[in-house]
């Protein structure tokens, strides 16, 4: 079959699509208002045992089962911006952008192995957030906090671009992303969002996840079905988009990795992995999780959500066969323009709704988690210490609400691309809470201030690295004569995981005060046989 020749689609309307836009508004409404009714438990369940205030609005009593947790964690993975920013960097570079695939395929079996053991230590010891963790094992508050500080800002720029992901869904049909019509419509998105989640908690996402998950599978299905049909089929599609892409940059424009790219492909994939695991909208549904078994099974169910990423991947190169054109800088359009083209008015709308959507989940969890921590590990550890639980539950609900507000703030005062940047850096802060988080847990203890020395230098260095190469994830060195691009976030935690294992022996002869280790886990050095731990 050989593919129909297209035209040059412009991914910004002349004019609103007035279809479009009530599909959208539809769509996006219902599921909003989702948030506003949901109810975890039927009336007579909903008592609250005293001093489980935060436990219920946060982790919903730890009480999930597997389909409920399924698409909640799925859900906060997979965010809108996911939805456009995948499919945009493959629209982008090519090859290089199916880095994120292998990424989550790594990110689930470390979470097989890693979820259901943090869930069973935080069941056992009541934690409720990665800093209630370090706190516990180290005695230490300063580490903890640092622990947290990191967290919160590795978090808040991915509230902010969530969004995003609702502003390229707006402007390709016809509103403008610097509008007062599209800051109105992210406003009221958010504003519904965030009465949701003050009154819910965990429940207003939990209650719109399946939604989310239902709509995106059906809605990629869709888009596949569409896609090879206009392209003329997969053959047709890969050789259209890679004409299309040769004419890109040097160097970005291909379907298979350039030369020299390969260490930054593993090494992104592995980097970005091992970070994500640690972020406190990842952990948070886990810990809502009501057993281990449940986590297990959900850890190997989330593969599901990995088909839908490669298919949505493919939606960069369809975009590029499909001759859509975006203006410079903003490739994010290129999959919603793809939609708006392949769909009628009406189902495009649907479809972008459904999207849009994306944002709700992600957004709501990484707002609780983030309120979380700073309710547990800010508040009530150095601001108030003698706060009731219904006082830090208080705290939680008020904070959730800062959140989204200065999410929203960040947005429309401020550059999409600083978002971006900031989110860029997030990863490489949080992946420096490794050490503390779960290396500490596994190995011979190391010492808490050798830990908040690496935290501190890897942070820093990660820091460095990135904004030396222009806000670039991927450092270059030159090993003989050739040149090797490698993940900054991996290289700032090898100097973190160095400066760890140098002070701690000497911060132990000088006799420095290691705390007492409350949780008694693999003090002897060696990973628990099938990760059980100690008693």
């Amino acid at each position: 079959m050989t593919a129909v020749p297209r035209s040059v689609v412009e991914a910004v309307p002349p004019v609103p699509d007035r279809a479009a836009l009530l599909a959208f508004a539809l769509v996006l409404g219902a599921a909003s208002l989702v948030t506003l009714v949901a109810h975890r438990r039927p009336v007579w369940r909903r008592s609250v045992a005293p001093g489980q205030e935060l436990v219920e609005w946060a982790l919903l009593g730890r009480s999930l089962g597997t389909v409920r947790t399924w698409f909640l964690l799925g859900g906060a993975i997979f965010t809108a911006y996911t939805f456009v920013a995948v499919p945009a960097l493959v629209y982008g570079v090519g090859g290089l952008g199916f880095f994120a695939v292998p990424y989550v395929v790594v990110v689930f079996q470390l979470a097989f192995l890693v979820l259901p053991w943090l869930w069973r230590l935080a069941r056992r010891h009541g934690w409720l957030t990665p800093a209630d963790a370090v706190r516990s094992r180290f005695d230490s508050p300063t580490l903890a906090l640092a622990v947290a500080v990191t967290g919160l800002l590795a978090t808040m720029p991915y509230v902010a671009l969530q969004l995003l992901g609702l502003s390229a869904a707006l402007t390709v049909m016809g509103v403008p992303a610097d509008s007062v019509a599209a800051d109105l419509a992210m406003a009221a998105t958010f504003t519904v969002l965030a009465v949701g989640t003050f009154r819910h908690g965990l429940g207003a996402p939990a209650a719109v996840a399946p939604v989310k998950g239902v709509l995106a599978f059906a809605a990629t299905a869709l888009l596949v079905v569409l896609g090879l049909r206009a392209t003329g089929g997969a053959a047709d599609l890969f050789r259209e988009s890679g004409s299309a892409l040769a004419g890109t940059p040097s160097g970005q424009g291909s379907l298979l990795l350039p030369d020299g790219l390969g260490s930054a492909y593993v090494s992104l994939a592995v980097g970005s992995a091992l970070a994500l695991v640690l972020y406190p909208h990842v952990l948070t549904p886990t810990f809502a999780a009501r057993s281990e078994e449940v986590v297990r099974r959900v850890s190997i169910g989330l593969l599901g959500w990995t088909a839908l990423l490669a298919v949505l991947a493919l939606g960069g190169l369809a975009a590029r066969a499909d001759g859509i054109r975006v203006p410079p800088g903003h490739a994010e359009l290129a999959l919603p323009a793809l939609v708006r083209d392949l769909l009628p008015s009406g189902a495009a709308g649907a479809v972008l709704g459904a999207f849009g959507i994306g944002a709700l989940v992600p957004a709501a969890v990484m707002s609780v988690a983030a309120a979380t921590t700073f309710a547990n590990n800010v508040y009530l550890e150095y601001l108030n210490p003698t706060a009731l639980p219904e006082q830090v539950a208080r705290v939680a609900r008020w904070v959730s609400v800062l959140v989204k507000v200065g999410a929203l703030a960040f947005v429309v005062g401020l550059r999409a691309q600083d978002a971006i940047t900031l989110q860029l850096l997030g990863g490489v802060w949080i992946l420096q809470t490794l050490p503390a988080v779960v290396l500490g847990l596994l190995l011979r203890r190391p010492h808490r201030y050798a830990l908040l020395a690496g935290l501190v230098a890897g942070v820093a260095a990660g820091t460095w690295l990135v904004a030396a190469q222009g806000f670039v994830a991927v450092t270059r060195f030159d090993v003989g004569g050739t040149t090797v691009g490698v993940y900054a976030g991996l290289v700032a935690l090898a100097v973190n995981l160095g400066l760890v294992a140098v002070l701690t022996p000497v911060l132990d002869r000088a006799g420095v005060a290691r705390g007492l280790d409350s949780t008694g886990t693999g003090i002897d050095g060696k990973i628990p046989s099938e990760w059980e731990v100690g008693a």
